[in-house]
């Protein structure tokens, strides 16, 4: 993901912090999108200026997301309806349904946002070098004193299959913006700016809460599927030792990894130090994970 280049105005492309958190956000939003329909959308920004309320039409859905470093630091994203039903339709799909209401299209779009900018608010407080969360988000449009923002293009292939989604727009809060732009200095040597995939948390972990904490000594049942087969019960009757039950799962076929009878992933069964084991092989994708809890 890129910038647009400078037209010439102290737009968010002329705030390096600002660039990071956009490339960030994009990124982390294309990965949202990619795990839940399993398309991975193109997304691009281009900086812009002036009344992020004179672009914003009527049909345009906003979010107001602060973060709790300041009463005053927030962004708002505003969608064009087009863009988030398509969305929020194409995710509720692949996770099995057939028809989909315009109220789940919008809360499953307000989803998706809810993830991405957490992934912001840790990008955030890499830049303050503190942990940032986000906090209560709620549909408001942006103050009318925003003059800075971006536009955000989300494409789907094929293009062909799919009706042309309008950009979204991303909106700095003033505070937020002065925040970003003079961080404090780390008392001691500060890393290099993480990575969208760490911002994601895949290979640095993130602060934790206190809540969090408590949560990390939560016992989850863990168990492992073979297989499973449909009897009636006539048959079931007739189970005795020695009888067999055919699984729908084949030899060689991995086995299934639920957690609280949710699937999780699936691997292969091993063997250690005389016990049977299973080695991770592939994590279950969302849709996965949605169509296991039915």
């Amino acid at each position: 993901m890129s910038a647009g280049e400078s037209g010439g105005h102290a737009r968010l492309d002329a705030v390096q912090n600002a660039r990071f958190l956009l490339d960030r956000w994009t990124e982390s939003l294309a990965q949202v999108l990619e795990s839940m329909t399993d398309q991975r959308p193109e997304v691009r920004w281009e900086a812009a200026s002036g009344p992020v309320s004179d672009v914003a039409g009527e049909d345009f859905l906003w979010w107001e997301q602060p973060f709790q470093i300041s009463p005053e630091a927030a962004v708002w994203i505003a969608t064009p309806q087009d863009t988030w039903e398509y969305a929020g339709t194409l995710t509720l799909k692949a996770a099995g349904l057939e028809t989909v209401e315009t109220a789940e299209a919008k809360n499953t779009w307000f989803e998706i946002l809810g993830q991405s900018l957490a992934v912001m608010a840790r990008s955030i407080g890499s830049l303050l070098h503190r942990e940032v969360t986000t906090e209560n988000g709620g549909s408001r449009p942006a103050d009318a004193s925003v003059g800075e923002w971006a536009s955000v293009a989300l494409e789907f292939a094929p293009p062909e299959a799919r009706p042309h989604t309008p950009p979204l727009l991303v909106a700095f809060s003033p505070k937020l913006l002065e925040l970003i732009a003079a961080p404090p200095v780390a008392a001691e040597a500060v890393a290099a700016p993480v990575s969208p995939r760490e911002a994601v948390g895949e290979s640095r972990p993130a602060a934790q809460s206190r809540t969090m904490d408590l949560l990390l000594e939560v016992d989850l049942p863990v168990s492992i599927s073979f297989g499973k087969a449909l009897l009636p019960m006539k048959d079931v009757l007739k189970l005795t030792t020695g009888s067999i039950v055919e699984l729908n799962r084949g030899l060689n076929e991995p086995v299934e990894v639920l957690v609280n009878h949710c699937l999780i992933a699936r691997g292969e069964v091993v063997v250690v130090e005389g016990n049977y084991g299973v080695r991770i092989q592939e994590i279950a994708s969302r849709q996965d994970r949605l169509r296991s809890l039915r």
